[in-house]
């Protein structure tokens, strides 16, 4: 065994752990802070055996999409939302560029256990013809768009997205509140509707695959569909952050899709080389769960997400979005999303639920 109790990397590994946030105690079980921070720092300990050999480097919540599922809702605006009281967030304390590069390395060694985790995962056969369906835990809020609004409590929310290539209208169905709401999209041309193709903005498991799988290239590639996808919105330039927007982009894929292996190792291998991620030794998401997460802070809208996933399995359960600094939204501190996926799984027809361990076209189901 190397020994590893002197030297730079002890000093390395104590910066990054004096980094990790604290938790609200009466959220977090006894020891399970330390049950993450242990965690995070064997993952380090295991990846120095391996430093000379690498060099270091909301779905169906694209813009496109939710405005169409608000307007089948009636028009009412729904922002996302978390129901405070739950969990609280920790304090961003403020950190040195040489706290920030540890923090930085921190994440990667995390990222790039959880593509190798990842990366092992069974891969499905989708066909054209099929739905991708997500049951997750969602906290909406009802209010006027940048003002605070009257938070609710999760809610069950399943979806069935297709996998046509397209351009489809079409795109898939919302099942909340008792009540399903088909999911319709499309851009005015005259008279008639043209549906989006298969994309950044409805991520197919067949486009999802086509995707290059080497990290570099994929994050090229988001970087300039992220892009291409402002410039259609013409955002103003003030408005863009190329790293923080590839980032939440990847955050989108994560969310309500079915992931080919290859791609979602190579998406978190991609997150690992964004600027600006770190590490939360302890998040807990919709469910309750928690885990240790990926974050970043978005500097222009004054939040930082997380990425929770469980510190055992490293399996991906979710996300939360908190204030670092006073907005109209609320206080600092304040959270302002989370979500928990439940199950993914591939079904043959809308409206169509797995079962227990499989879909019924004999498809083995995706559990988080």
């Amino acid at each position: 065994m190397n020994d590893r109790t002197s030297g730079p990397d002890r000093a390395e590994r104590e910066e990054l752990a004096r980094l990790l946030p604290a938790p609200a105690e009466r959220d977090l079980p006894p020891g399970r802070h330390l049950h993450h921070k242990d965690t995070l720092m064997r993952l380090i300990d295991q990846d120095g055996d391996r430093a000379t050999a690498r060099p270091r480097p909301r779905l169906l919540r694209p813009a496109v999409l939710l405005p169409a599922a608000g307007l089948a809702l009636g028009g009412v605006l729904l922002t996302t939302l978390a129901a405070t009281g739950q969990d609280s967030a920790p304090a961003p304390s403020a950190v040195g560029q040489g706290s920030q590069a540890t923090a930085t390395r921190g994440a990667a060694v995390l990222l790039d256990r959880i593509a190798s985790v990842a990366a092992r995962t069974d891969e499905q056969k989708v066909t054209d013809d099929q739905f991708v369906y997500v049951k997750t835990l969602q906290t909406e809020g009802e209010g006027k768009f940048g003002g605070p609004v009257k938070l609710t409590k999760p809610r069950e929310r399943e979806v069935w997205m297709s996998q046509k290539a397209g351009p489809v209208t079409d795109v898939g169905l919302i099942h909340q509140d008792g009540s399903y709401f088909p999911i319709e999209v499309g851009v005015p041309d005259g008279e008639r509707a043209v549906g989006y193709p298969a994309g950044l903005n409805r991520p197919t498991y067949k486009w999802l695959a086509s995707l290059p799988t080497d990290p570099d290239a994929l994050l090229r590639r988001l970087s300039t569909e992220v892009t291409r996808d402002q410039d259609r919105r013409d955002t103003p330039a003030k408005d863009r952050d190329q790293a923080q927007d590839t980032f939440d982009a990847i955050g989108e894929l994560l969310q309500e899709t079915v992931m080919p292996p290859r791609t979602a190792a190579a998406l978190y291998k991609a997150a690992a080389r964004i600027p600006g991620v770190s590490v939360d030794s302890d998040a807990v998401d919709a469910a309750g769960r928690h885990g240790i997460g990926v974050a970043r802070d978005n500097t222009r809208a004054g939040d930082r997400t997380t990425w929770i996933f469980d510190s055992t399995t490293l399996q991906y359960l979710g996300d939360r979005t908190y204030l670092i600094r006073d907005t109209p939204m609320g206080k600092k501190g304040t959270l302002t999303n989370k979500s928990a996926v439940l199950k993914r799984a591939v079904v043959d027809a809308l409206r169509e639920k797995p079962s227990a361990g499989k879909s019924s076209a004999g498809k083995s189901s995706t559990t988080a």
